[in-house]
């Protein structure tokens, strides 16, 4: 290949392609199963697709089961656990809201990639924030939709693709209900900092690219999530050059762009992007603009995939919520400021949360700090399973955390220190802080 290149399924839909042919029988043939009972069909057995029952169990589910199962311990149960922020939008946003509700325009299907005046906003916005000049942008229903759409528009089952672990659980369980699971490459981390190991990726370029199914697609998370690591702007450089060089797409998601903590005059810990032929960046403004319920992100793409993108996004939402896109608007009519002081409270959060994992120090590194809203940690020997710590922390001290092996890294656990408002707070770092030692 020359260039990355679209998925087989969205090129047999492009008018003027021959059509795809129908198959004589069904290729899952225990997917509905009858049996005749009275001279009566009824269902014995009906059966999941082979892509879901392959695809994980969702983590943040599983947390929030074990938060309703323990909700009536004495004490109650606090969650560290999703990546969710505190705090509601901002005024501008809630009075877009209003007045979007009240619109009977907000009733009616709008464009698939958005309504203009959002799209025209994010590209000033893109420009300005991101030096993103030349992408065209989608506005869709957060950024695991967006995400979605593109793993649907690129990639085939058999296509190769790259998750650097520890990784987003919510991009390893879409590259597996759509089929490719078994073609995910985890790539290696440095353990200084667990940011992707550069030389790895070339060579695992190099290595496949003369194979049947080369590596077609490589995703990374910047700020990363799970991490809480920025990866720096000259090693994403590298990554892209070597995605290019070998014909693959380089998606990066952007979620956490704002969750920064440089110190003021530093180089290290700046959030920066790519853009490319080959580069696909994906946003949100769920967590910055706390505007989690109101499900909206958005891409910034290349030209060339453009029909795509257009026919994923036609047939799952057929466009992004008219109000979603509305309260949008009023949130970057708030602008950066609003979102940098909502920031910044964190920081003191954060070094909380360090204390708190204080008893973990001996066992090894706390990764995290210099983005996004979370610190990992490594359990003591004797605890490595951190499914079953979860379920003891839960139980017997009311607090609720993510395993590591949700997102490819057992033996360790991934805390927020975002979603909770003082005291909620320090009561909830409190009972994790016993429990730790508990364990130790």
């Amino acid at each position: 290949l020359s260039s990355p290149t679209m998925s087989a399924q969205v090129l047999r839909a492009i008018p003027g392609r021959m059509a795809a042919k129908t198959l004589k029988k069904s290729i899952f043939p225990n997917v509905l199963a009858r049996k005749v009972q009275d001279g009566k069909r009824s269902f014995s057995q009906v059966s999941h697709s082979s892509r879901i029952e392959a695809t994980d169990v969702p983590c943040v589910v599983q947390m929030q089961e074990m938060l309703a199962k323990y909700k009536d311990r004495e004490g109650g149960i606090l969650s560290l656990a999703q990546g969710i922020v505190h705090w509601s939008p901002p005024d501008e946003a809630i009075k877009a809201a209003q007045n979007a509700a009240a619109d009977p325009k907000s009733n009616m299907y709008g464009p698939a990639q958005g309504i203009p005046e959002l799209t025209s906003a994010l590209k000033e916005k893109l420009l300005t924030d991101n030096n993103i000049k030349n992408s065209q942008v989608m506005a869709t229903m957060g950024a695991n939709q967006a995400f979605t759409n593109l793993v649907v528009a690129l990639l085939d089952s058999h296509h190769r693709s790259v998750l650097f672990a520890p990784y987003y659980f919510n991009h390893y369980m879409c590259l597996q209900m759509t089929g490719g699971g078994d073609g995910v490459l985890f790539g290696q981390v440095s353990q200084q900092d667990l940011t992707p190991d550069v030389d790895w990726l070339k060579a695992e370029l190099k290595k496949h690219e003369s194979t049947p199914n080369p590596i077609k697609m490589v995703v990374v998370c910047n700020p990363c999530n799970p991490t809480g690591i920025v990866i720096p702007g000259e090693k994403l450089r590298a990554i892209s050059d070597a995605c290019r060089e070998h014909a693959a797409w380089l998606v990066v998601d952007n979620t956490y762009e704002h969750f920064t903590y440089a110190a003021p005059g530093s180089s290290e810990g700046v959030h920066e992007c790519v853009e490319d032929d080959h580069v696909v960046n994906v946003f949100s403004f769920s967590k910055a603009y706390g505007m989690m319920g109101w499900r909206m992100g958005y891409i910034a793409y290349p030209n060339s995939i453009a029909p795509a993108l257009n026919k994923v996004q036609d047939t799952i939402p057929i466009c992004p919520s008219i109000i979603s896109q509305r309260v949008a608007l009023g949130a970057l009519e708030a602008g950066n400021s609003w979102v940098e002081e909502k920031v910044q409270s964190l920081v003191e959060n954060k070094r909380l949360m360090l204390e708190a994992l204080e008893p973990l120090k001996k066992n090894g590194e706390i990764w995290g700090g210099s983005g996004a809203i979370y610190l990992m940690a490594k359990l003591p020997p004797g605890s490595q399973d951190d499914e079953a710590v979860l379920e003891y922390l839960a139980a017997e001290h009311g607090v609720c955390a993510i395993p590591g092996s949700a997102c490819g890294a057992p033996g360790m656990i991934r805390v927020c220190y975002a979603n909770l408002a003082s005291p909620l707070y320090e009561n909830a770092l409190d009972r994790l802080y016993k429990g730790l030692v508990s364990l130790s």
